[in-house]
């Protein structure tokens, strides 16, 4: 063995035994994943600098918000089963953890970047680049703000902006959507941004097909943060330093079942992101009001008081997307949104906080679509609710999309 590969498995095993801490317990799941049941005190979170004294907070200081029965329309059915879960438990005061893999790293094009979101500013492409280029500006609640633009993604999202929000949340729609490309990944999710153009700050939930990360072509509960654009900061789920767990029933990154079916069942998750003003913690509820666990105000400038945009909707990264031929891989359930519901992905009883600590519709919200004829959003009225409901999705490459 030269020393080059000597060195790159040494990394590989220095990796490893940073992301996977000793286990009080693990759990063999029958898709293939193992769960490590982690001391809460233990977990990666702490090995961030910014949590080196960190206290952990079990549980918000306030009540966070969720929907009355009365108010919301049950004509879906909740999905937060985990594959996992049939095959074990972790006990009280242990979290789930998915455990990585060498398999796992030697799909990333480093030890160091596995988990990470890709980003593809080159050098060269900073230094030829203005701040200009790579945010669109737009005009909402008589504010302008500036929306980053990634290189290799294609978004159809529901946004509202210009006020100081504390919060979001959604009722998502739960798929399997095709992928096409090995490096592909696709999203349904909630963001809340804040911060200066390509630069931002943000925290995003949902769920995802991520065949890089994960391994297989399963959709799973996934998180992620950063507070530069994902340049250099951030990671998916536990895979870095930063998100703080305090559930025992959860494993983020792990699949999520059932699935809906074109005409057939519908599933959904809720996920709600929630700032507790008392500690600028943001926590994660996902459906039955379960709390998983909150990504420190610490980790955050911008974001330590407020996020100044919301988004809903899906995310497809692929270096195929705006340029021809188009991916193939699909957005929410691979149908338009004019599909409506049965067919196309939605995001259901959108919500944002504010001060006020309520839940509330958006006071103006838009609908903005990268590739319109290869994904799409459509904020939609239908005959199930009251509310508009957004639609979003498409099969990417397609006659109208070549």
């Amino acid at each position: 063995m030269n020393r080059e590969v000597s060195e790159d498995e040494d990394d590989i095993d220095r990796r490893l035994k940073l992301l996977n801490k000793p286990a009080v317990k693990s759990i063999q799941s029958a898709d293939g994943d193992i769960i490590d049941c982690v001391d809460v005190h233990k977990q990666p979170a702490f090995d961030h600098p910014a949590l080196k004294n960190h206290v952990i907070q079990m549980k918000p200081s306030i009540e966070l918000p969720s929907e009355t029965k009365a108010t919301k329309n049950e004509y879906s059915k909740p999905a937060i089963s985990q594959t996992w879960q049939k095959s074990g438990s972790c006990p009280k005061g242990t979290i789930p953890i998915r455990r990585i893999r060498r398999q796992d790293l030697l799909r990333a094009s480093s030890p160091e970047r596995f988990g990470k979101m890709y980003h593809p500013h080159s050098q060269e492409h900073e230094a030829n680049s203005t701040l200009n280029e790579n945010v669109r500006n737009v005009v909402i609640n008589g504010t302008q703000v500036s929306l980053p633009i990634a290189k290799d993604r294609s978004q159809a999202v529901l946004y509202t902006a210009g006020y100081s929000y504390i919060g979001a949340s959604g009722d998502i729609n739960v798929w399997n959507p095709n992928l096409d490309l090995p490096d592909d990944f696709t999203t349904a999710q909630i963001w809340l941004l804040s911060g200066p153009g390509d630069k931002y700050e943000s925290i995003e939930a949902g769920w995802m097909v991520n065949p890089k990360l994960y391994g297989d072509k399963q959709t799973r509960l996934f998180t992620h943060w950063t507070v530069d654009g994902s340049v250099s900061t951030g990671c998916f789920d536990l895979t870095c330093s930063g998100f703080v767990q305090t559930n025992s029933e959860v494993a983020l990154g792990s699949a999520v079942s059932p699935v809906s079916s074109d005409g057939g069942e519908q599933y959904q998750i809720s996920v709600g992101i929630f700032m507790d003003p008392n500690t600028s913690n943001w926590w994660l509820k996902l459906t039955n009001n379960l709390v998983v666990g909150y990504f420190p105000g610490s980790l955050f400038f911008y974001l330590k008081q407020n996020a100044i945009m919301v988004n809903w909707g899906g995310q497809v990264y692929s270096t195929m997307v705006k340029k021809t031929p188009h991916t193939r891989t699909a957005m929410g359930s691979g149908k338009y949104s004019e599909e409506l519901h049965g067919s196309a992905c939605y995001i259901k009883q959108v919500r944002i906080m504010d001060y006020s600590l309520s839940l509330k519709y958006p006071e103006m919200v838009q609908v903005y679509n990268d590739e319109v004829y290869c994904y799409n959003g459509n904020n939609h009225r239908d005959g199930y609710v009251g509310e508009p409901v957004f639609y979003f999705g498409g099969p990417g490459q397609n006659n109208f999309c070549p």
